[in-house]
């Protein structure tokens, strides 16, 4: 409430009530690092994200370049859990193909960050956390091996070399998988949260491309008439589209090697807010995000934030 002085009669203001409720919930998404990390622009969109002080962040995975040496696995991982430690929030993690896709990728997850899927709720709003690399161990080992040649072509001769790869064309490579024991981990706790407000579904691909696959269909099913929103990543340019009536939304990249041949490539985080009327959803450009200085934070300002804006990165 809104205290003053005034007497009765015109005030300077208008009559809208102050926009506070303690119920409403706002978070932070943000997306893909890796892939050709750009160095630094990940620790600056940590920093913003301490001046906007979410009360939770989320991502849509790929949070290490990957690989198959555990040393160099491990390595990987304390710098990422190093700089987001530095958030002022708990940053809850989603797998990609460059953390998970490989044997020991995913036991290099599973023994420091524990199940590949999960799903937690934050007062009343649910979240769903998908693995989109749940292959089976054999195809796992057969799209390990291709993959190694792709990267090893992207090293030696650029990543417009890697588009055309065998790995890069595999149907896997845009929908992933999901296991049938993954999607019956999720219509269950669908069922067991019927009563939220909103539900999120956070993956790193979109297993909806190709046809649809079945264990996603039956995810989709479960989800029914409740109000949802789904963030993905993956192909490091930003696309919103609406299917079931509900919002799907790929992410562009935050820090990511930026793609511009699948749409508009950027630098991002979004800001959520879930109040009673819906799920309220701002895409931020790094680019627009300053500090009280009006610069960008940790001497951003000289760095390239959009594709658009720097043809030659």
């Amino acid at each position: 409430m809104v205290r003053h002085d005034l007497a009765e009669g015109p005030r300077p203001w208008t009559d809208r009530p102050a926009d506070y409720d303690p119920d409403t919930v706002r978070f932070a998404v943000f997306s893909d690092l890796t892939g050709g990390e750009r160095e630094g622009i990940f620790e600056i969109a940590v920093e913003q994200l301490n001046l906007l002080r979410p009360e939770l962040i989320v991502n849509v995975g790929d949070l290490i370049e990957g690989g198959t040496d555990r040393a160099e696995l491990d390595r990987q991982w304390d710098s990422f859990d190093a700089r987001a430690r530095k958030a002022r929030a708990p940053v809850f993690y989603t797998g990609g193909n460059h953390d998970l896709l490989g044997e020991e990728m995913r036991h290099t997850w599973e023994d420091r960050n524990g199940p590949r899927y999960y799903h937690f709720r934050h007062r009343d709003v649910l979240f769903l956390v998908l693995d989109t690399e749940d292959h089976s161990l054999d195809r796992l080992r057969e799209i390990t091996q291709l993959r190694r040649e792709a990267i090893r072509i992207a090293d030696e001769q650029g990543w417009e070399a890697f588009g055309q790869t065998e790995y890069a064309n595999m149907p896997e490579d845009e929908t992933g998988m999901i296991s049938q024991a993954q999607s019956d981990y999720m219509v269950k706790a669908l069922a067991d949260n019927s009563d939220v407000r909103w539900t999120f579904l956070l993956m790193h691909k979109a297993p909806w491309t190709y046809g649809d696959m079945p264990t996603w269909l039956t995810i989709e099913q479960a989800l029914g008439e409740r109000p949802y929103t789904v963030f993905q990543g993956h192909r490091h340019a930003y696309r919103h589209r609406q299917r079931n009536g509900r919002d799907y939304i790929r992410l562009a990249t935050t820090g990511g090697v930026f793609l511009p041949e699948h749409g508009r490539s950027m630098d991002q985080v979004v800001w959520v807010t879930v109040d009673d009327d819906g799920a309220h959803i701002a895409n931020l450009l790094m680019s627009g995000i300053l500090d009280k200085t009006g610069q960008i934070p940790l001497n951003g300002a000289g760095r390239c934030l959009e594709a658009a804006d720097c043809p030659g990165e």
